[in-house]
């Protein structure tokens, strides 16, 4: 259950920022942390501040920080066991923190952390697609789809993704070349030997998923793999499963790259903090284009 509460203001800490927070992002883990379904991913107990992706300014520097100040405007991910981005303050280590990009508000900043760096570490360090190749990205107007295709858009590569038809003209804007109604169409209809899959679904999607990919390719599962997928009938392949990590220096390289225009953060629903139980219900529908974000002014 989400609750309101007042808490005592944390303390910055050894290589830590004390971030007074002006935005935090949704993302499915959340809910799923909430809700007990992430495997103790959260590390802590009852009560706990959920959130994982936070934009706002930096209020005091703990012993040891070196590339920040005090005044910096930065955005940040959170590692996963630890949390407590829905508050007006949180506790950001260096090596989780970029300076914010200047051409962004802190709720389009804010929407950006987890999601981008999900899509970074899954196409380039795991899959390392190239210039050319061609990519299956499923829920691509989701939040990891949607950053996920802008970023395949600028390595070069040929982007195939699934959605409702209904965000088919979003897909397309933001450099889809083929977009598939995954209510209608079959995605193998569309795309054959591929050199990489994006899976945030899982199941029945994981599964079929594997029969497309062309002989080396690598379908990358942020969502845990399938029992065909972790024993795969060909051998040919790669099908690997990841968690997130945060990183400064990828996400320094991300705000360059949303500074340029390369990627446009997408925010479809902002809520107060107050409201944070309604943001999740939003984000359980699983309708969101983009991101939804909570504003902590």
């Amino acid at each position: 259950m989400l609750e309101l509460h007042e808490i005592p203001q944390p303390i910055a800490g050894v290589g830590e920022l004390l971030l007074r927070v002006h935005a935090a992002a949704i993302n499915p883990v959340d809910t799923s942390v909430r809700a007990g379904r992430a495997g103790g991913l959260s590390g802590a107990g009852i009560p706990y501040v959920p959130g994982f992706d936070v934009s706002g300014v930096v209020s005091a520097v703990g012993p040891g920080v070196t590339g920040f100040n005090i005044g910096d405007e930065v955005f940040a991910m959170l590692d996963l066991r630890r949390g407590g981005g829905y508050a007006e303050y949180a506790i950001v280590k260096e090596s989780e923190a970029a300076l914010k990009p200047t051409n962004t508000s802190h709720e389009e900043a804010a929407s950006i952390p987890l999601v981008a760096l999900t899509a970074w570490q899954t196409l380039f360090e795991i899959a390392d697609l190239q210039a050319g190749q061609t990519v299956l990205i499923h829920a691509g107007a989701g939040g990891v789809g949607s950053v996920a295709v802008q970023l395949a858009k600028w390595k070069g590569a040929r982007v195939i993704a699934t959605a409702s038809e209904y965000n088919h003209d979003f897909l397309r804007g933001i450099g889809v070349d083929v977009t598939v109604d995954y209510r209608t169409q079959r995605f193998e209809d569309f795309a054959q030997d591929v050199d990489v899959v994006l899976d945030p679904i899982g199941g029945e999607t994981q599964v079929r998923s594997l029969a497309i990919l062309k002989q080396g390719g690598t379908l990358v599962s942020i969502v845990g793999l399938t029992p065909e997928g972790r024993n795969p009938d060909r051998s040919d392949i790669n099908v690997i499963s990841t968690l997130v990590q945060p990183s400064s220096s990828q996400l320094a390289e991300i705000a360059q790259l949303i500074e340029q225009g390369v990627i446009r953060p997408i925010v479809n629903y902002r809520f107060p903090l107050q409201d944070a139980k309604l943001a999740h219900e939003q984000s359980e529908t699983r309708r969101s284009r983009g991101k939804i974000v909570l504003q902590i002014e």
